[in-house]
């Protein structure tokens, strides 16, 4: 019995003793598959981690060369936009001084127009000036020269529609009543008027010396010379009668200081209002139109006074004088004023 306790026991013990020696052999086994798969998964470890170094030396050195890079383009970025503003102010600048010049040749030329205006009497050295600066700020259209150019089209249209009398006709016209002065009859001299009927002219004879004058045939009879005679009496008597009719005229005089011009004071009459019509000529020349004015009236108050207005010659030469007393009042150029204030603003920057 106890034998078979020992047996059972001896049995059970090594029951026991195999289970654990399989239990061991199992465990070992695991265990060293454990730790083949610790190794592997170690040298797998160790080779990520390699590779990772690695990457993240290579993802290092990328971001170092992408931050070169960066700074790299960030410069060349900055010297971009520096030459750019650079280009920007160089452009403006160039703009700028182009308006400038452009400015600077319309007023110049405006100015210059003016004086040919001055010089010959003609507006028509201003009109072609203003329309080619018109066209030439047309050309450009630029938005700071709008306001010139609507200054210039304003200016041209006013130039335009201005009368501006010819200076040489009205020199040509006092040339003429310059020329007429000499033969205008004064009122203290007034000029002898012909006969109402002409004198009657002899017989003339044909024949060779026909020029001559026949006296006329005597008659025969006593009664044809007392006809004769009365016929003779009565010619002598018109002529005489006309003559004495010459002699006489009565004219009325507003001004009797006109009756009381001596005939050496004649002469220097007619030499002052000469005188007179050479000053306003040269006025108007000169473009002195106030002098001129005062001439003319001075010259046209002379012919007025002291010529005879009954002669024709006299009313012509005094209407010829009061016509270019009149025009000259009108010749006056007018002055591209709105231009040059909007050339001067736009050259202030305004």
């Amino acid at each position: 019995m106890p034998g078979r306790w020992i047996a059972a026991g001896a049995t059970v013990l090594a029951a026991v003793s195999a289970a654990a020696l399989v239990f061991a052999w199992n465990t070992q086994q695991r265990v060293k598959s454990l730790e083949t798969e610790l190794v592997k998964r170690q040298q797998d470890s160790a080779s990520l981690s390699t590779e990772a170094r690695t990457l993240a030396r290579q993802a290092e050195v990328t971001a170092r060369e992408a931050a070169a890079k960066m700074a790299l383009l960030e410069a060349r970025v900055a010297e971009t936009s520096m030459q750019r503003s650079q280009f920007e102010d160089l452009i403006q600048s160039l703009a700028r001084s182009r308006d400038e010049n452009v400015l600077a040749d319309v007023e110049a030329a405006i100015r210059v127009a003016l004086q040919q205006a001055a010089i010959t009497g003609s507006a028509e050295p201003l009109v072609l000036t203003l329309k080619q600066a018109d066209e030439r700020l047309a050309r450009y259209n630029q938005p700071r020269l709008e306001r010139v150019r609507r200054a210039v089209v304003q200016d041209l249209e006013r130039t335009r529609s201005a009368g501006v009398t010819d200076i040489t006709v009205l020199n040509i016209r006092l040339d003429e009543v310059i020329r007429q002065v000499d033969d205008l009859p004064l009122l203290a001299a007034p000029e002898r008027r012909a006969a109402a009927t002409p004198a009657a002219t002899p017989p003339r004879r044909a024949g060779p010396d026909s020029s001559a004058p026949v006296a006329p045939a005597l008659p025969a009879s006593g009664a044809g010379w007392s006809e004769h005679l009365a016929e003779t009496w009565r010619h002598f008597g018109e002529q005489v009668w006309q003559e004495v009719k010459g002699l006489v005229r009565v004219t009325r005089i507003d001004n009797p200081e006109a009756m009381l011009v001596a005939p050496e004071q004649a002469f220097f009459l007619r030499e002052n209002l000469k005188l007179r019509l050479l000053n306003a000529r040269l006025a108007l020349l000169s473009r002195q139109f106030d002098a001129a004015q005062s001439d003319l009236r001075d010259a046209q108050a002379a012919l007025d006074r002291y010529f005879d207005r009954s002669s024709r010659r006299v009313v012509a030469a005094s209407d010829t004088v009061r016509q270019v007393m009149a025009q000259s009042r009108l010749v006056t150029t007018p002055r591209p004023d709105a231009t040059l204030a909007a050339i001067a603003a736009a050259s202030a920057g305004r």
